[in-house]
């Protein structure tokens, strides 16, 4: 079990590590938005400072993600984006693919910070 869980934690901080690293050099290829799309990163151009952030937070999560010592740590760091990612597929894009991958990215966020549980008792009390 702790081989699985390093090899899914593993891809899950290298998928967002990528996703951090493609908000500075856009070096993926994207679908041709839809137009309320296009109003949305309309938006994401007068907040230029969103997109910045959210890469940076994606590849700090990412890397914190990889490494079990600070897996509970990027977990909590990653969930805020995990959310906006979740809420964004669910309400815009709609797409199956975007949904599925979104959906088990989110549950494996969930999985780890319960798994951490003890973790952030001190944070609690």
């Amino acid at each position: 079990m702790k081989i699985i869980k390093l090899i899914i934690s593993l891809l899950f901080g290298l998928m967002f590590i990528n996703a951090g690293l493609n908000k500075f050099l856009n070096y993926m290829p994207m679908e041709k938005p839809t137009p309320e799309q296009m109003e949305l990163f309309a938006a994401f151009d007068k907040i230029f400072w969103l997109l910045p952030l959210v890469g940076a937070v994606e590849i700090f999560g990412g890397l914190l993600f990889i490494f079990p010592k600070t897996r509970a740590l990027g977990a909590i760091v990653i969930l805020p984006v995990m959310v906006g990612i979740v809420i964004h597929v669910f309400t815009m894009d709609k797409s199956p693919m975007g949904m599925s991958i979104a959906g088990v990215l989110f549950l494996i966020n969930l999985w780890m910070i319960i798994d951490n549980k003890e973790k952030y008792r001190a944070l609690l009390k």
